[in-house]
Formats: structure tokens, C-alpha cells, sequence
């Protein structure tokens, strides 16, 4: 048994964690001290294995220490499902935000906690609660809402479940809602706001156990919040009492080695990079003393060794895109699914309904964002081939529009003809994944003008047409006026095509 082990052993049996992670730290040489800060990884060496291979193919480990058995930080992106290997692509979280259902979202975070552990992962990345002020936010989809009493009652239900199995991260603290400018922007905001409308929902997942803080790349008041004392030391360590780890974002989450350490900042994630090439020289000149990073790094450890003393005992073993979280996945997707529109009672569809189907988003569905987030999921639910076992009777596709938004005069002829031999059209419309995507912001907020030019004509040909609109985030909706039958099915993850049916 390692020394590791044991210490979680003691603490099972009633033993002070904070004792034992003291004792544990003895034990580091100062090279092992330091690098309990940072990645495990050189930079250069990882950012070559992201081009090569994929983001977060396997944990990002951070702070291990083989020959005491100590784990280390064992990083899985999120939200939407287990990043690493393949795992189950569960609907956004904008999306499960819509079921309001906290019971719900627990068991969702049971599923990715056991997929993140089975793939090797101690960490789930993917607690994100920031509330959206910029309503064409590239990564809009990740959260929850735009409400922080939603934002924290779901992320707190994500992270009770997810602790099951995986310690949990909520991000990115704080006043993040903007990837245009997210490495630049400086958020201005009083002491009084923040309490009410922008911290809130953290100090909520916070208080349900979350292990660690993910900062953002954003600064808050002047200073950026990857070495914002007032952010860390203060809100977190004083005002909420916060025990748990502070991590950067990723590569560009810290612009000052010797600002992090003093604001408290206990890793800088993902790899050996800024701290890894100057904490050793700032502690030469005196910047930075080993009492700072002894403070940094029993906190590390403690952490680590309360999460494993609490854990699950059981092993998960074949949850990975398994056949009990496919169903989750498909269960959560029906009743994220949002009804905006029903003129004439046109749904539900009848069995045996007659139906065309127009709309490429059909055949190669969105179901989720694009970026960090991204789960490789190994079977997608298509609307065609679900229609097969809907109990509906299909008399045709065809695509109707182009992705890219070019007018193309022969599609649309095609689909309003088929709309014309059916009794009913399912349209299906949306968001290319361009625009929603981590990096970037919507330039607009607008469906693609060739897919309303498409909704006028088929609304036209047939007025029993039922849209259905794949996106993450609000839309502005003029075009929309044209179409009776509205529903609004945001991007359901892998099996939201079979939902969508199941509900219509």
C-alpha cells in the first residue's frame, strides 16, 4: 500500500485530512513540491500532442508522484459528457437547463463521473455556470442559463452526482461570457453586483462540494483572474471558506508567476509551462517564499486525499457510451425539448402520419457545440433513421439548403415539391457548428438566410409544417413568423434526433 493509500485509509477512519496532507508534503523533495503547481507534461510536448492526436484524448495529469502513490490531478473536460475516449454525448447544458429538473442533472452527473473515472480521470472539467451577459457568446451552449439562482441549483446537482465517482470543477470564475475578447477583456464590476447576480451561483456549487475552481482568462477589476487576489483569497478562501483547489484555464490562464502564487492560485493547468520555467528563479530573488508553495500544495494534496477517502468504492466498468446512458441521454433530451409554437393543434403527430422530411441538420444532425467541450461520441441518432422506428410514414428527403448559407434555387425547388406530396413537413433548421463555437462569437443572431427563404416557400407549399430548430442559444426570430408549428430542440447531444420524435 502506497503512503497515499494509507492516508486515505486513515482518514476513512476519522483522521484530520489536513494533518495527513501536511505529513504527505514532508515527504516531497522540492522538485516534487514544485511540481504538484503545474502539468506533468512540458508545453511544447502537449501542445504537439493536441495537433497529433486530439484535445484530451486521455486525463491531462497534473502533480502525480509515482513513488508515494499520489494520483495528482487527472484532468477530463466537460460539460456535455466525458471528453476523453468515447464517451456519451448528453445534451447541452443550455439544453438541460430547459427540464429544470435537479434529479435529473444528478444522475447525469453520476454518468459522466463514471465515465471520466473509468477512462482513468479524477477530475471532471465541466461544471460550468457562467452567466451569459453577452447573448452571442460562442460558448453560450456550455451553461446553463441566464439566471443565477437555475445556474446554481443545476451546476450543484451536476456536482453531486459527478463526486460519485470524480472530483468536480466548477468554471470559470468569474465575468466570463466572451471569447472574442476573453483573453483582453477587464470586467468592471462592484463588489455589490457580483455578490448578487455574477457569484451567487458559485459560492451555491461551492457549498454542494465542489473540489476545485477553474478560473477564467478574463481579468475582473484590473487584474487578471487567474492571479486576482480579490477573487481568490478573498471571495473564495475568506468570504465563502473555500478548502477546495484553484486552477487556471488552460495554456493562457495566468499572465504572472509570482502574482498567482501570492493570490493563491494552486495550479497552473494544463502543462509544465510558465510556472515550471520561472517559480524557481522568483523564489532565488525572494519574490515568492517555499511557506507560499507549501501552502499551495498541502491544499492540492488535502483535497486529493478527502475526495478518495469519500469516493464510490465500486469501479465503473463498460459505462463508456453504454446502453443505461445512451437511454439518460435520450431521457434528458425529451424533456429538454421546448414547444414554442402549435397554431391548429397540428401536434402531436398522428401514428402513421405521412411526413417529409426537409432540412440538412436531418441527415447530419447538431448536437453539440464545438471546442474544449466536444465529446467523441461513437453513435449520433439521426432524424432519418429514427423516423424508421417512429411509427411514422416517411415519403421522402432532401436537404433544401446549404450549410454555409449560399442560396441554392434548385434545393429549394426540390423540397417544396416533396412538401407538396405529404401531409405533413418536418423542417428541420439551425446553426451551422461554426457559430457556436469556443474562440468565437455569433456575428449575428440569425438563422441563415437561405433557410428562411426555404421556411417561406415550404410554410407555403404546406402549411402543416412543423420547424425544428438545432441550436444553443437564443435566436432572434422575425423569419420565424412564417411557420405555424414551432419547436425548439437546442442541440440534444447523441440521441436528441430520437427524442425529438418520441416528443412530436
Amino acid at each position: 500500500m502506497t503512503a497515499f493509500d494509507q492516508a486515505v485509509e486513515t482518514i476513512r477512519r476519522g483522521s484530520d485530512s489536513a494533518t495527513l496532507a501536511a505529513q504527505l508534503y514532508g515527504e516531497l523533495t522540492d522538485d516534487e513540491r514544485l511540481n504538484l503547481l503545474d502539468g506533468d507534461i512540458y508545453y511544447w510536448q502537449g501542445r504537439l500532442d493536441i495537433v497529433r492526436h486530439g484535445y484530451n484524448i486521455a486525463p491531462y495529469v497534473m502533480g502525480a508522484v509515482n513513488r508515494l502513490g499520489i494520483p495528482g490531478i487527472r484532468f477530463v473536460d466537460g460539460p456535455r459528457g466525458c471528453v476523453s475516449g468515447h464517451g456519451t454525448a448528453f445534451p447541452v447544458s443550455m439544453a438541460r437547463g430547459a427540464t429544470w429538473n435537479e434529479a435529473l442533472e444528478e444522475r447525469v452527473g453520476e454518468a459522466i463521473g463514471e465515465e471520466v473515472r473509468e477512462q482513468g480521470g479524477n477530475l471532471f472539467g465541466g461544471v460550468c455556470i457562467n452567466l451569459p451577459r453577452h447573448p452571442a457568446w460562442g460558448r453560450i451552449q456550455e451553461t446553463y442559463s441566464d439566471q443565477p439562482v437555475l445556474l446554481g441549483s443545476l451546476g450543484a446537482a451536476l456536482t453531486r452526482g459527478v463526486r460519485r465517482h470524480a472530483m468536480a470543477c466548477v468554471k470559470h470564475f468569474a465575468c466570463n461570457s466572451m471569447e472574442n475578447a476573453r483573453f483582453k477583456v477587464d470586467v468592471k464590476v462592484d463588489e455589490a453586483t457580483f455578490h448578487e447576480v455574477y457569484g451567487p451561483h458559485f459560492k451555491t456549487v461551492i457549498d454542494a462540494g465542489a473540489d476545485a475552481v477553474m478560473t477564467a482568462y478574463n481579468s475582473v477589476n484590473g487584474e487578471y483572474c487567474g492571479q486576482n487576489a480579490w477573487l481568490i483569497r478573498q471571495t473564495l478562501r475568506k468570504d465563502w471558506g473555500f478548502t477546495g483547489i484553484v486552477a487556471s484555464d488552460f495554456v493562457w490562464g495566468l499572465r504572472d508567476v509570482t502574482k498567482s502564487v501570492k493570490a493563491g492560485l494552486n495550479i497552473e493547468e494544463p502543462f509544465h509551462q510558465q510556472r515550471y520555467t520561472k517559480l524557481r528563479a522568483a523564489l532565488g530573488r525572494g519574490d515568492v517564499t517555499w511557506d507560499d508553495i507549501r501552502e499551495l500544495g498541502e491544499r492540492i494534496l488535502d483535497t486529493q486525499l478527502r475526495f478518495y477517502a469519500q469516493r464510490d468504492m465500486r469501479e465503473p466498468a463498460g459505462t463508456m457510451a453504454g446502453a443505461e446512458h445512451a437511454a439518460l441521454a435520450r431521457e434528458v433530451a425529451e424533456q429538454s425539448m421546448v414547444l414554442l409554437k402549435n397554431e391548429n393543434d397540428l401536434l402531436p403527430l398522428a401514428e402513421g402520419a405521412k411526413v417529409a422530411v426537409i432540412g440538412d441538420f436531418a441527415q447530419t444532425p447538431r448536437y453539440q457545440g464545438a471546442g474544449s467541450s466536444a465529446v467523441n461520441s461513437i453513435k449520433v441518432d439521426t432524424f432519418l433513421d429514427c423516423l424508421k422506428e417512429s411509427g411514422l410514414a416517411s415519403v421522402g428527403f432532401v436537404p433544401g439548403f446549404d450549410r454555409q448559407g449560399k442560396p441554392d434555387a434548385a434545393k429549394q425547388a426540390e423540397a417544396v415539391a416533396l412538401a407538396q406530396k405529404a401531409e405533413v413537413v418536418l423542417l428541420c433548421l439551425g446553426l451551422d457548428e461554426i457559430k457556436e463555437s469556443e474562440g468565437l462569437d455569433r456575428g449575428d443572431m440569425r438563422l441563415a438566410d437561405n433557410q428562411i427563404e426555404l421556411l417561406k416557400a415550404v410554410q407555403q407549399a404546406n402549411p402543416n409544417t412543423v420547424v425544428v430548430l438545432s441550436a444553443g442559444a437564443s435566436l432572434e426570430t422575425p423569419g420565424l413568423k412564417h411557420c405555424r408549428t414551432l419547436v425548439y430542440g437546442a442541440l440534444g447531444g447523441q440521441a436528441g434526433a430520437g427524442a425529438m420524435l418520441d416528443v412530436l
